[in-house]
């Protein structure tokens, strides 16, 4: 099955009615302007991975061509400019997250790394029988397993915030599960299936009441709002580069400075010691205490550019833009007969969720679904997100979800619900 000419024509209410900043970032892209299955690609797979600038690109093929050497190891100029480059990454996230200091940000490969970092640093010399791991119902597995295993073997007490109504976090019942044997809060920001925005200000500000430690996984928030976690007041969070423009390969974790100095290294190797003996060692000050071995550092350096880029269009301009798009996209798919939308509705502004569609259409399972929608040009997702728990609590094995960036345009959400509709006529068609 394949749009017809007259599918793919875009609303002109809903072009001039949103602001045009795809419009204008849209060239970055190269990977945006090709054709999938003979139509013009609309790629609406932002929550699993974004796309990737040419400063992007280039500051990766540049770091090859002519800075490649290992970092904080040789006074030769090459090491040097790649050591320079890799800790200049650094300050950039530092201060794009708003940290304290530059030695809070460790660099890990992806957001599950950062995670398991601190479950087996901090959460093994930390829990004991008994103490109490606070997470919600709609996390990912990446902050649900770590935990699971370290659990396992502390012989510490699980605990799920659940949903309300809504869909969304339940603050009410978070606080009713909070007590003295609270030791750890993880939870995500924003649901990568929910696309629910977590009140994490009063989730920190609570646990911190009954000295509990708060880790926020920030991995669908970071590349699409301000973060600051200075205000957010939280011990840890966590992100993955390849959400944020950046590349595979290069997540980071920041940790408060007192309570990463008092974390145990988490690997051991070359770069995160002092001195070495025979029969025991002394370890490097942060935040090379974290990085053991030859770290990712052309993947550090890109994720820097990245950085940059985001900087100069500005996140709060981003997350304006991805407010309108929002709205636009609930208004449209809300008509479509057969559907069915999962977590919080927005706004009428398109505030109050993230730019994510997560919904099942009566009588075609989400995977037929993704895969006739790509048979048109078009990238969604479809299976459990990594959140099957949630599933399971939402009483469905697979959903389908559109997710957005800010390269995406009003057009492509027309193309988008117009080739949807014409899937779920073919399939209504079929079973008559």
């Amino acid at each position: 099955m394949t749009l017809t000419t007259a599918s793919i024509t875009a609303s002109p209410t809903a072009l001039s009615s949103v602001p045009s900043l795809a419009d204008e970032v849209r060239a970055d892209f190269p990977i945006l302007h090709q054709e999938v299955n003979g139509k013009p690609l609309v790629y609406l797979d932002n929550a699993a991975t974004s796309q990737k600038p040419q400063s992007v690109i280039d500051a990766m093929v540049h770091y090859y061509e002519a800075d490649n050497a290992n970092v904080h190891r040789g006074v030769h100029t090459l090491s040097g400019r790649a050591t320079e480059a890799y800790e200049g990454a650094r300050d950039k996230v530092a201060s794009f997250i708003n940290a304290a200091s530059r030695d809070e940000i460790v660099f890990t490969r992806n957001a599950s790394e950062a995670i398991n970092l601190v479950a087996y640093a901090w959460g093994l010399s930390n829990l004991e029988k008994g103490d109490e791991i606070l997470l919600s119902v709609m996390e990912h597995h990446s902050n649900l397993v770590p935990w699971q295993m370290i659990a396992q073997r502390t012989g510490a007490v699980l605990k799920h915030v659940p949903l309300t109504d809504a869909q969304d976090f339940d603050f009410s019942a978070y606080q009713q599960l909070l007590g003295n044997k609270t030791k750890l809060v993880a939870i995500n920001h924003v649901s990568n299936t929910l696309g629910c925005i977590n009140p994490v200000v009063e989730v920190v500000e609570a646990a911190h009441q009954y000295g509990a430690k708060v880790l926020i996984d920030a991995c669908q928030s970071v590349p699409h709002m301000r973060v600051d976690v200075q205000a957010m007041g939280c011990d840890w969070l966590v992100a993955s580069g390849h959400k944020m423009c950046g590349p595979t390969g290069a997540g980071f974790l920041y940790g408060k400075l007192d309570v990463l100095n008092a974390m145990p290294p988490f690997l051991g190797g070359g770069e995160m010691i002092q001195d070495v003996g025979l029969s025991q060692s002394t370890y490097a000050e942060l935040p090379h205490k974290f990085e053991a071995g030859t770290p990712a550092i052309c993947e550090a350096i890109t994720l820097g550019a990245a950085v940059d880029y985001l900087n100069k269009i500005g996140i709060d301009r981003i997350s304006e833009y991805e407010h309108q798009l929002t709205a636009y996209l609930y208004e449209q798919i809300t008509q479509v007969p057969k559907v069915k939308l999962y977590g919080p509705k927005p706004q009428s502004d398109g505030t109050g969720r993230a730019a994510i569609a997560t919904f099942t259409v009566e009588g075609v399972h989400a995977q037929d679904l993704s895969t006739f929608l790509d048979q048109s040009g078009i990238a969604i997702r479809s299976g459990h997100h990594c959140t099957q728990p949630l599933h399971h609590l939402l009483g469905v094995n697979s959903t389908a979800r559109a997710s957005l960036y800010f390269y995406n345009t009003p057009a492509e959400i027309d193309t988008f619900i117009a080739a949807l509709k014409e899937t779920i006529d073919f399939f209504g068609n079929i079973f008559k």
